[in-house]
């Protein structure tokens, strides 16, 4: 509902939701990943995850590699070697249902299957942000495709940090369950609400039909599959 709105708030009121929708969604996370494992790997895949957004992008910033050159703005507040803390917040936004997502859908390349997923939700992502000033591109790269302002080589470094960062956490956290836990449908819920909106608000609100198609077919690959896994299970 977030994303909805969002072209309809005052631009003083903008960067309030922006914090918000990251941190809304980065507690959904904690608290999946704790009622379904416990505290203790809670706290792992959260340090995990900030810890590498926040490697990654330190890395990206200052050597413009993996991504491709860029920078931020002041307006998304304290920033740690030119990276607001609030980004590697941002990165275990959706980490953990797309861990389970791709545990779901294959145990032998679940890291390839994150990296996939959180590189098309950032095709839905980055030209929002970039289009309310956030970071400004310096690239010099071609543009994805359909996706005007935005360089194929940070969809390319997020495939690459995806996969890292998905290895990490699928082979460095426990697979099992508690014997009695819920089920994943919070998590999922956000995962099919992430596609539905990126299609529909860039579709109709943002002015972006490319970045819907491209960010939709992309998303699609793998949540497709999930959700017809899931209904499978359940008949």
């Amino acid at each position: 509902m977030t994303q909805m709105i969002y072209p309809l708030m005052p631009d003083n009121r903008l960067l309030s939701l922006t914090f918000f929708v990251v941190i809304a969604f980065s507690l959904a996370g904690i608290m999946q990943a704790w009622t379904t494992h416990g505290v203790k790997y809670a706290a792992l895949w959260f340090l995990a995850t900030a810890f590498f957004g926040l490697l990654v992008e330190e890395i990206g910033v200052h050597t413009a590699w993996p991504f491709g050159e860029y920078t931020y703005s002041n307006s998304l507040g304290p920033s740690l070697g030119g990276v607001p803390l609030i980004v590697p917040l941002a990165w275990t936004m959706l980490s953990h249902p797309i861990l389970i997502l791709s545990r779901r859908i294959s145990r032998r390349w679940a890291p390839l299957v994150f990296g996939w997923t959180l590189m098309a939700w950032d095709l839905f992502l980055d030209p929002l942000m970039v289009d309310a000033g956030r970071w400004t591109w310096n690239s010099q790269a071609r543009d994805i495709p359909f996706v005007s302002g935005i360089p194929l080589s940070n969809a390319a470094g997020w495939l690459l940090c995806g996969v890292v960062l998905g290895a990490i956490l699928h082979w460095g956290l426990p697979r099992e369950q508690r014997k009695q836990t819920p089920s994943s449908a919070p998590g999922d819920v956000i995962l099919g609400w992430t596609l539905f909106s990126g299609v529909f608000g860039n579709l109709f609100l943002f002015d972006r039909p490319g970045t819907a198609l491209m960010g939709g077919l992309a998303l699609s690959v793998t949540l497709l599959p999930y959700f017809f896994m899931i209904w499978i299970s359940r008949e």
